[in-house]
């Protein structure tokens, strides 16, 4: 090989990893920006589009080593305490705990901490805690949507939590999330599905199975037979209806004019502000009676992590149980 030929080989490998580091460089400058963006923007959405890039941005080069840099994860807890902060809604704090971030929900306990959890198969992430792993809520930022999952609340709050808390404490603890999700609706346009925590008088929360062992009503009764509650069918037989406090009324029944005949609860409230899950958190009449009738009053959570990834034809999910 001649000496120009050595001089040129050489060249070439220096203008290619010249080439590298520069690109390296440039990757991590644009991680910084997105950082910075992150913590500092006082917009909706340049704090949803930084955030979602941050997600995406993949690090890895083979000669600039970024050794220290969160996880996309972060950068959804980030996005989340911003958008609170933004808005000066209190109760979730931030933590940096082994180079990764966690979130703390007051009243909740200082050793049960939240992180987003990746979805794996999904675009998305899920909110669970770090002690049983329950999936409270699934995010997708770049097809905009937010589901909260019956099972989890349920498994979560009502079956784990419900005996280490008094019911306002778990209201208080649940309150920021709901806000999260009402502000992505408000601000950035999110399809939200509140699930059990919705308090429309229009909202009917299906039940998973498709009819009700009419026993699973008696066993009401009977609970409320010596209570201040009063239980009454409703006019055309198809179901029936308790009456708590404060004007709230319960119903557990199916439209007669629907063919199908799909049996649900729905809560009746002139203000408007009780849900099927303040109902179960708030009257411990109607939680055991629930709890000892789940199989059977499971409530059904539909599109709660949809298949939804880029260039993909959205799927629906499998219906999962509360």
């Amino acid at each position: 090989m001649s000496n120009s030929q050595i001089v040129s080989t050489a060249t070439d490998k220096v203008r290619a990893l010249s080439s590298s580091l520069k690109d390296g460089l440039l990757v991590g400058k644009r991680y910084v920006d997105l950082l910075n963006e992150l913590v500092e923007t006082n917009e909706p959405q340049d704090l949803l589009s930084a955030t979602e890039e941050l997600v995406n941005l993949n690090l890895t080069n083979a000669f600039v080593k970024f050794p220290q840099h969160y996880q996309p994860a972060d950068y959804y807890l980030l996005f989340m305490s911003r958008m609170l902060e933004l808005n000066a809604i209190n109760g979730v704090a931030i933590s940096q705990h082994n180079h990764a971030l966690q979130a703390n929900i007051q009243p909740l306990e200082e050793g049960l901490t939240f992180k987003f959890e990746p979805a794996n198969e999904h675009a998305g992430a899920f909110f669970a805690d770090q002690r049983h792993h329950e999936p409270l809520f699934y995010i997708d930022l770049e097809n905009r949507l937010l589901n909260f999952s019956n099972q989890a609340l349920v498994d979560f709050f009502i079956v784990k939590q419900v005996n280490n808390y008094n019911d306002l404490d778990l209201e208080e603890a649940l309150a920021p999330l709901i806000s999260f999700a009402k502000l992505l609706k408000d601000r950035l346009d999110f399809r939200i599905d509140l699930g059990m925590l919705s308090t429309s008088n229009q909202t009917v929360f299906g039940l998973q199975k498709p009819d009700l062992d009419m026993a699973v009503i008696d066993k009401l009764f009977i609970d409320t037979t010596e209570t201040d509650y009063f239980l009454m069918s409703l006019p055309q037989n198809n179901g029936a209806q308790l009456n708590l406090d404060r004007g709230i009324k319960l119903q557990l029944g199916f439209d007669p004019e629907d063919y199908s005949q799909q049996w649900g609860f729905r809560v009746l409230d002139e203000n408007e502000r009780s849900s099927f899950f303040g109902i179960l958190l708030h009257y411990p009449i109607v939680r055991d009676w629930y709890l000892k009738n789940r199989a059977a009053l499971a409530i059904q959570t539909i599109h709660f992590a949809p298949r939804l990834t880029r260039a993909q034809v959205k799927e629906e999910a499998p219906l999962e149980d509360a």
